[in-house]
């Protein structure tokens, strides 16, 4: 399945779609040179697959990219980050 990672800035979100499809977010809210991701859901219809990896890789380098630092409020980022010591400079 081909997917597209998209900021949703409008809904506070990053998006991961499958052409018209929505197949999870992250929610997030930015302050200052902090962006807070605070929750990632992949629908029921795409459990399983890794989306949700993909979901927090794609935010926490959109993080880098930007020069944003991470709070990451959601328990599923948290751990991503804790098992890819690669991001763990981005934690505030």
């Amino acid at each position: 399945m081909d997917t597209e990672f998209i900021d949703a800035p409008d809904h506070h979100r990053y998006e991961l779609r499958s052409g018209d499809e929505l197949v999870g977010f992250i929610d997030y809210r930015v302050h200052g040179d902090l962006i807070r991701l605070l929750h990632t859901e992949v629908l029921p219809a795409f459990n399983g697959q890794g989306h949700a990896g993909t979901l927090a890789r794609s935010a926490l380098d959109d993080a880098r990219t930007r020069g944003l630092s991470v709070d990451p409020v959601c328990p599923y980022v948290a751990a991503y980050i804790d098992k890819h010591p690669e991001y763990a400079d981005l934690r505030a």
